[in-house]
């Protein structure tokens, strides 16, 4: 019997996600364990591999293909000694999701046939009519008429009911197509809705303006992160406190540490900052919280998201029981989950959970600014740059001014978990830490 391959979950939160590339073509032989598709997340690239062998009899979703639902029928794979050519979706053991309205069904091209995905989309090369409605078009046209400019409401269809394929588009190239060149203002916001409660619509105002502009298609992680942004401004009752840190007996321990540990290894100030928030979320542990609705949950551990900063977004990989490891260890574990972020090559666990977040813009210049929490994480640490600045020293001789490395960090509570008071002791047991920076190592 056939095997439907579906859309997997990769995630616990995933809903859907994108088929990036196939690895296999039609007719291909795997086996158990052959990877044969990327899917994209709401974070990652990851891989997929085949559950059984046999051959693949039919790719039912191309590659590149945007929200496709988990379980949905992506591939079938015909059993050994089964004709591929009569095997059909949703026969096998697993049933299939009901088939999507006509203009949502992608035209299965072959991987060796489609160019790479463009990364952005030129206004007025859009797929709908001056009229709103959705033109029928392969993603296959669809990519190939972003990349020459041609409008799709100019050129006719000869695929299924009139759906425009990859050779209309090479048609109207050939032949020129003058009318399909032409980009109407009209068609600036065809076929595009913006989310209610967002504001006033910028390709509707671009189009009235003549506004030229470049779109850029928002990929699942952007979109996540823009829909968990807003929830947590509207959810979540932030509140903000602010602290001045000397650094520089910090950056006195830190130059012998680096002296003293094996070659490779480069202790940052932003690993001595993880270990001091951990160490802080032990000695305060009710910032170390998250609202769960109808009770507080207090960890038991230090779990670290650390903002990082990708071409796809941000992203935050936790570090797990921060409080008992060296600044080595951080460094090492950091540095290559910072890597692996930034390549897209995390595993779900490893940026899911945390029980608080630090997000640092020191290294671009920033010298003091507020974050958003993480939901469902309590706080977040925003963390500005080290630079001069003039200090009041008092002693009993009287106030003298001196010149000190100073940092500026700012505190988001989630007002429903931290009282003022509670978030004041915590940044109090972190400036601490980081003024007497040895207290970190005991």
């Amino acid at each position: 019997m056939s095997l439907d391959i579906l859309m997997p979950a990769l995630s616990p939160t995933m809903e859907e996600g994108t088929l990036a590339k196939w690895l296999v073509a039609e007719g291909d032989s795997v086996v158990s364990g052959d990877v044969i598709a990327e899917i994209e997340t709401d974070k990652a690239t990851m891989e997929v591999e085949a559950v059984d062998e046999g051959v693949i009899a039919k790719l039912i979703v191309a590659a590149g293909t945007e929200g496709v639902k988990v379980n949905a029928v992506i591939a079938v794979l015909a059993e050994e000694g089964e004709d591929p050519a009569s095997v059909q979706p949703g026969k096998s053991g697993t049933p299939a999701p009901a088939p999507a309205p006509a203009e949502a069904v992608p035209e299965v091209v072959s991987k060796l046939d489609t160019p790479a995905a463009t990364s952005a989309t030129v206004h007025g090369s859009a797929g709908s009519g001056a009229n709103g409605d959705r033109v029928l078009a392969s993603p296959l046209a669809r990519r190939l008429a972003s990349q020459n400019g041609l409008n799709l409401a100019a050129i006719g269809g000869s695929g299924p009911n009139g759906r425009i394929v990859k050779r209309d588009i090479q048609a109207t190239l050939v032949g020129g197509g003058a009318k399909a060149m032409q980009v109407g203002a009209a068609s600036a916001s065809a076929g595009h809705s913006m989310p209610a409660g967002t504001g006033p619509d910028p390709r509707k105002i671009a189009g009235q303006l003549d506004m030229g502009y470049e779109e850029i298609p928002a990929n699942n992680m952007r979109k996540t992160i823009a829909r968990r942004l807003v929830e947590a401004k509207q959810t979540v009752p932030h509140f903000y406190l602010t602290v001045d840190i000397e650094l520089d007996a910090l950056l006195g321990l830190r130059g012998q540490i680096n002296k003293a540990v094996p070659e490779g290894v480069k202790i940052s100030v932003n690993d001595m900052i993880i270990l001091a928030s951990a160490k802080a979320l032990i000695d305060e542990p009710d910032t170390n919280a998250s609202w769960a609705g109808d009770a507080v949950l207090k960890y038991a551990s230090a779990d670290i998201a650390v903002a990082v900063a990708t071409d796809n977004g941000l992203i935050t990989p936790v570090l797990r029981d921060v409080q008992t490891k060296g600044l080595p260890e951080i460094s090492a574990e950091m540095v290559d989950l910072a890597t692996r972020a930034r390549e897209g090559r995390l595993k779900p666990h490893e940026y899911q959970g945390g029980t608080f977040t630090i997000s640092n813009l020191g290294m671009f210049g920033i010298r003091e600014f507020a974050a958003v929490i993480n939901p469902p994480h309590g706080a977040i640490l925003a963390v500005g740059k080290g630079e001069k600045r003039p200090v009041v020293r008092t002693t009993e001789q009287g106030d003298t001014l001196a010149i000190a490395t100073v940092m500026s960090v700012t505190l988001s509570c989630d007002h429903r978990v931290v009282d003022g008071a509670v978030g004041a002791r915590w940044l109090n047991a972190f400036q601490q830490r980081l003024e007497n920076p040895l207290s970190m190592l005991l």
